[in-house]
Order: C-alpha cells, then structure tokens, then sequence
C-alpha cells in the first residue's frame, strides 16, 4: 500500500511540476465556462495593434508592393511578438512567481479555444423564440446575408460555421499548444499564442478585397499553412471515430479539394460526411450571390441535434489528441 502511494504522490508531483496540468485545466476552463463576458480578451489586443498598423499602411503606402511588405511586417511582428513575449513572460514569471505563472499560463491558454464559445453560438441562435429573431442572432456569428434565410438554411449556416471554426478555433491551436508543452522549455502557450495571432490576422485582414488584399497577403498565406497540418490531422481523427474512414476520407477527397480555400473545405466537408448531410452551395454576402461547391452527399436534413453532434466531434478529438501527450510528458520525465 506504502508503494502504491508513493507511486500516485509521484505521479501527481510530475503532473504539478509539468505542462500537463496546464493543459488539462485549461482544457477544462475552456470548455465549463470560457471566455468571461467584458473581460479584456488576448485577441483583443491583438485587434488594437492589427487596426493601428493597417490605418498607418493605408495612409502611408499607396501601392501594392510596400503594402505587401507592410503586411509581412504586421505578420511577422505580431505572430512572432505573441509567441516569443509569452515564452519570455512566463520564463521569468516561473522563476519569481511559479504559482502565478501557472494560473495566467492557464488563462492564457483557454482564451485560445474557442470550444465554449462556438456552444454558446450555437445555442444562442437555436434557442430563440422564432425565425425571425434566429436570423437576427444568426447575424453575429456569420457574415452571409440572414434576413430571408429559412429554418434549414439557418441549420446550415450554424452548422458550417461550427465545422469550420472547430479547427481554426479549437483544434488548431489546441495542436499547437500540445506541440509546445511536448518540447522540452517551450510550453503550451507560446505557440498557442503563436497561432492565435496568425488565425486573429487572417479573420481582420486575410481578405482577396480591398483594401485588405495587399496588406492581408502575407497573413493568409501563413494562417493556410499552419493550419494545414491540424487540418488534416483533425479529418483522419474524425473519420476514425465515425468507423467509416475510407468512406469519409473518400469524400473529402473528392469534395473538399473543389473549395479555393486549403483547409476550410477540409473541415466543413468531414462533418458533412459523418453526419450524413451536405454543406455548402448559395448564399448571398451583402446582397450579392455567392456559390461555394457542395461538400457531402445529399440526404438527411439538416437538423438541431446534428449541431450538437458537430460540437461533441470536436471536443472528442481534442481529448484524443491530449492523451498521447500526456503519456508523452509523465513518462519522459
């Protein structure tokens, strides 16, 4: 009994003493009561020094190529600012604060996962009271035109929305942030934060319109890059859960390749396959149409319940990455 004791007191030493309590409380932050409403949130920040640098390019730098150049600069000081300064942060705050470091590194940590918000979304819009005041939640989550939408349209929307925000808002930076605590003294967060910046540049300025499309070149050339990996990675968890992976992974190669996005398609079109439904087609931005290819077979309606399975998706993989991880990081020490 004395062994075994002293084996739990070890393990729960290691766990203390290593990112792996970070993780998983931040985790568990993020999905029980995620981002606090009023409380100054990271991509906040982040949006302040984006808007500064994009009025300054925009007064100072007419044509395309300085503007490009700007926009790396915006690019690269942001996305390297938030991943060497919260490295830098948290280095010293350890040596004179260890408690308080590993609070803030947990906080820090669940502002990157958008597990909670994506449910909040979803619930707030599914929860009114008729379909007139759903088009007017629905038209705080999504930029398509709502005011004529139907009852499944709406299902739709909500459900693309929730199948392309699960990578760039959850598993991708939940990716990142697993890839630093496994690296030996960088942590969870630094390239959390890392990554954060780059998906909060893409979402402000990575646009082909003016007058974004000089000046947000560079970062959506690079937000498509680092989520291209977690993308992937998060299509083959899924299919592996649905039992079915040479169907589901089938269809994604046939359907999501036709998106002009490299990673969106891939996230929309799993969640197409393995619930039996089909996103994408028409939708009108600003009143002007906009057709995006189909991405699953068609068949089921779009329903309620099948949002709610989209959600669980998500959190699923996200456990299912952390395991190995964790495994990884009690072990090695």
């Amino acid at each position: 009994m004395l062994v075994l004791d002293s084996k739990m007191f070890s393990i729960a030493q290691i766990l203390g003493d290593s990112p792996a309590l970070i993780l998983v409380t931040a985790l568990l932050l993020d999905y029980v009561v995620g981002d606090p409403w009023g409380w100054l949130h990271p991509v906040q920040v982040m949006g302040w020094y984006i808007t500064a640098w994009s009025k300054f390019t925009w007064k100072h730098f007419t044509t395309p190529v300085p503007s490009k150049i700007s926009g790396i600069g915006l690019c690269g000081t942001l996305i390297l600012g938030c991943g060497i300064g919260s490295w830098a942060f948290f280095h010293y705050l350890q040596i004179w604060q260890p408690i308080v470091s590993k609070v803030l590194e947990v906080i820090l940590l669940a502002s990157c996962l958008a597990g909670k918000s994506l449910r909040q979304a979803s619930v707030d819009v599914l929860g009114a009271n008729d379909l007139s005041e759903a088009r007017q939640r629905l038209s705080k989550y999504v930029g398509r035109d709502t005011a004529k939408l139907s009852v499944p349209e709406i299902y739709r929307a909500i459900l693309e929305t929730v199948a392309e925000n699960s990578v760039d808002g959850v598993t991708a930076p939940w990716f990142y942030a697993l890839l630093g605590a496994s690296i030996p003294g960088v942590g969870a967060v630094p390239l959390a934060m890392a990554y954060k910046a780059a998906s909060t540049l893409d979402s402000m300025v990575g646009y082909l319109r003016e007058p974004y499309k000089n000046l947000g070149w560079a970062s959506a050339k690079f937000e498509d890059i680092l989520t291209w990996l977690p993308c992937r990675l998060t299509v083959l968890t899924l299919a592996l859960f649905s039992g079915k992976p040479v169907t589901i992974v089938q269809i994604c190669q046939r359907d999501a390749v036709q998106d002009p996005s490299p990673n969106s398609g891939w996230s929309e079109c799993v969640y197409a396959a393995i619930l039996g439904v089909q996103l994408g087609g028409d939708n009108y931005y600003q009143g002007e149409l906009r057709s995006k290819p189909l991405l699953g077979d068609p068949g089921k309606e779009i329903e309620a319940e099948m949002i709610d399975r989209a959600l669980n998706l998500t959190q699923q993989v996200v456990w299912m990455w952390l395991l190995p991880v964790l495994a990884w990081i009690v072990f090695k020490l």
